[in-house]
């Protein structure tokens, strides 16, 4: 994570725990996100774990509870991580984008991927949690969060599910439980949520091995 990088480097506290970073988050100006933003969402769990997840950005309930993962994509990792034998307590969760982005469509806010300069400009925060945290896996919820934790554009399908080297520390590509969510028959749900089972337990796996 070596990267020169645009964006919010500016507010990123050089020094202090994660409790530092959180609160200076919310003074960032990386991007214009902030502008329309409830809030910045920044990462939450202990500081010490071994196993990270990252994902694309916070949705419409994050961004008003001021915490990631707490609607109905946070239900369906809740799940998964369940199945998998995870202890969601003993994870570090966040995400690549610190600012939820969205369109107004009457009272509603609908979701809008973020941009390529979006995940640029945050990355400085996301390097700031890697090198507090310092886990020996990193998990890459949707190809948004994989492209900010490797680098380059992924393919979910042909990646997903097996070790990659970062650095001294090993990623895990795999699907963001929101993909599930838009799935529209059962069985086709069910077998997704499946298949984030099975890559969360190589990236536990991995974790438990000390893989550095």
């Amino acid at each position: 994570m070596d990267r020169e990088r645009p964006g919010a480097q500016e507010w990123v506290p050089g020094d202090g725990g994660v409790a530092r970073l959180r609160e200076a988050v919310q003074g960032c100006r990386g991007c214009e996100l902030w502008r329309d933003a409830t809030q910045a969402v920044f990462g939450d769990g202990p500081a010490d774990v071994r196993l990270m997840l990252v994902g694309e950005q916070p949705g419409d309930r994050e961004d008003l509870a001021g915490e990631p993962f707490v609607g109905p994509a946070g239900g369906i990792l809740d799940r998964a991580l369940e199945a998998a034998g995870i202890d969601r307590d003993q994870v570090y969760l966040t995400n690549a984008v610190k600012h939820f982005r969205f369109e107004e469509r009457g009272k509603r806010r609908i979701h809008r991927k973020p941009d390529v300069p979006h995940i640029e400009a945050c990355h400085p925060w996301l390097d700031a949690e890697l090198e507090r945290i310092d886990p020996a896996v990193v998990v890459c919820l949707g190809a948004t969060a994989a492209r900010a934790v490797l680098g380059r554009a992924v393919k979910i399908g042909e990646e997903r599910g097996a070790p990659l080297g970062l650095g001294d520390r090993v990623a895990v590509v795999t699907v963001h439980p929101s993909s599930i969510l838009r799935l529209r028959d059962r069985a086709g749900r069910d077998a997704a949520l499946d298949g984030l089972v099975d890559d969360l337990r190589v990236a536990a796996a991995a974790a438990r091995a000390g893989a550095r």
